[in-house]
């Protein structure tokens, strides 16, 4: 069974008070449900394979890589021959990450459950010391396991896209950025969710005033 991430009436009527052409969005497009993998060590896994590639692609991989090597925990993934794992349909240095981790946790040198714990900021800290994930996927590990609410990221580009087209700005500095994510906090998440959702063009009528500028210049 799929879960999702979970918002409603609340972070809804703030982000309609607090910004009219966000609200107008929201109108439009109602409750998108954004997929989550509750489980932290399985959203680490998850991000790793999908680092790089389409999302249909994505989904693929983590499907087929769930049906070969469940129970997806620490100490059965160290177990798993670094070829197995590879056939599954991934490269041999996202192997090299997930066997790194899977390692650390498994010997206690990492604990999800104290990580799971921290503030975002330190969260996204600690994080980004593993092998393979940046601060973009902390960010989103933040979102799809821990379930925070207040997270817009800066280097997310479909969350860049979506502020382009709401607002109809050629770019988004990072001083026009802080201005949005102030305004959407604390229910920064939700804000992302319907970005994410005009982002993939779900609006026809809606276009990106930077891929305007592009055409202009060629």
């Amino acid at each position: 069974m799929n879960e999702y991430f979970p918002y409603g009436e609340k972070e809804i009527a703030y982000l309609k008070k607090k910004d009219k052409k966000l609200g107008a969005i929201i109108e439009l497009l109602g409750h998108p449900e954004r997929p989550v993998i509750p489980d932290l060590f399985s959203g680490i896994v998850n991000s790793i394979l999908s680092q790089q590639i389409s999302t249909k692609a994505a989904d693929t991989v983590w499907e087929r890589f769930k049906e070969t090597f469940s129970p997806i925990t620490p100490e059965h993934l160290e177990e798993i021959p670094d070829e197995t794992m590879q056939a599954c349909g991934t490269t041999f240095r996202k192997v090299t990450y997930i066997k790194n981790i899977s390692h650390l946790a498994a010997d206690g040198k990492i604990s999800m459950e104290d990580l799971a714990a921290l503030p975002d900021d330190a969260f996204c800290t600690e994080l980004a010391k593993l092998p393979g994930i940046g601060k973009w996927t902390a960010e989103m590990l933040l979102i799809h396991s821990l379930l925070r609410p207040d997270v817009l990221s800066y280097g997310d580009l479909a969350i860049l896209r979506g502020l382009r087209m709401v607002y109809r700005h050629r770019t988004i500095t990072k001083e026009q950025f802080e201005r949005y994510r102030r305004r959407y906090s604390p229910y920064g998440t939700t804000a992302s969710i319907y970005l994410w959702r005009v982002s993939a063009g779900v609006i026809p009528d809606l276009t990106d005033p930077a891929a305007r500028t592009a055409k202009k210049r060629a």
